[in-house]
């Protein structure tokens, strides 16, 4: 089921669009038969999310792009939809470049991105093996004996070492068993490690850190390689979208090219990878591209945390890709107006 923040803030999005309303309360109160795909349970949990106090900032930046995506002279241009498709928490039938959350008459898909910088959030070989590319895919084994299994292993012998008393862990971490990993992640806290562990820890995850930048490099062959990769993290596809959100730098209302309209306007001069020393394993990606029509060189640049989901030692290791690079400063990314 998704979260409420989500609900909210894409439901209220589309419901901004029909420009009927004098407020989100009233349009969720009226459940408007052009939006489609809402049970009646989200319905009353939205009806008591808009008034809520911890949902209003997010209500009325929501109301406010999808009104203005209304009025946009690249969106609706004044004429109010007949059919908005929630499209809620169903899964994509098959690999899905455009992260749509609503469909606006059939034509316009919308991404609505409330205060998130995170592009994918996918298994290492995923990205660094298989290039974020659709059908068959790598093996999703445990990413870090993969990589760096010298390096995980004494990690984790530091770690067994610095437990109090006798856990039952075994001495090699390729014997872990799921009930151990619940034990270590029940002792072991979130985000810091055991003082004695650290040392290790830190050169474990450098070794992490530069060995997958290194697979990354070794499957990133020809230049068309790494701009199809460039398009695939920026979630440029064969079909134009939108996205409607927010950001940290505030307001967020772009169009987002397909790869035929960026290599008209575009050209990849530089795609580099590097492994970061910090305290987790992390993974930077900078692009150069230059801008046709002004000659000028612009750069879009991200990070990768390669972690375990639910804690150390707990289910294998994702990789989440982040967009450092501010959303309208990214090459292809189109401020709606």
């Amino acid at each position: 089921m998704p979260a409420a923040r989500t609900e909210v803030t894409e439901l209220v999005t589309g419901l901004g669009m029909l420009g009927r309303f004098d407020d989100p309360v009233a349009a969720v109160q009226a459940r408007p038969p052009e939006v489609v795909n809402v049970a009646d349970d989200v319905w009353e949990r939205l009806a008591e999310s808009v008034g809520a106090a911890a949902h209003r900032q997010h209500v009325y930046a929501a109301w406010a792009n999808g009104g203005a995506f209304l009025r946009a002279s690249d969106g609706l241009r004044g004429r109010p939809p007949i059919r908005v498709e929630w499209k809620g928490n169903q899964l994509a039938p098959g690999d899905e470049v455009v992260p749509a959350d609503l469909r606006v008459d059939h034509v316009y898909l919308v991404s609505c991105k409330y205060l998130s910088d995170i592009l994918h959030n996918v298994s290492p070989a995923r990205l660094f093996t298989d290039l974020l590319r659709g059908g068959p895919r790598s093996n999703r084994g445990d990413w870090y004996a993969e990589v760096a299994p010298d390096a995980y292993q004494e990690v984790y012998a530091a770690v067994r070492a610095a437990m109090p008393g006798d856990l039952g862990l075994p001495p090699f971490v390729a014997d872990l068993t799921p009930a151990h990993r619940v034990t270590l992640k029940a002792v072991l806290p979130e985000r810091q490690w055991p003082v004695d562990a650290l040392p290790t820890a830190k050169a474990w995850s450098c070794e992490v850190a530069r060995a997958s930048a290194a697979r990354w490099r070794a499957a990133l062959g020809s230049k068309a390689e790494q701009e199809a990769l460039l398009w695939r993290l920026l979630r440029i596809g064969s079909a134009p979208y939108f996205v409607l959100g927010t950001s940290s730098q505030g307001t967020l209302r772009l169009r987002i090219a397909t790869p035929w309209d960026w290599r008209q306007a575009y050209d990849l001069k530089r795609f580099d990878v590097s492994g970061d020393e910090a305290g987790q394993p992390v993974v930077r990606w900078e692009a150069s591209v230059r801008d046709r029509a002004t000659d000028e060189v612009l750069a879009v640049a991200g990070h990768v945390e390669i972690r375990w989901s639910h804690g150390k030692f707990g289910n294998p290791p994702e990789a989440k890709v982040y967009l450092d690079t501010p959303h309208h400063r990214v090459p292809g990314y189109i401020t709606v107006a």
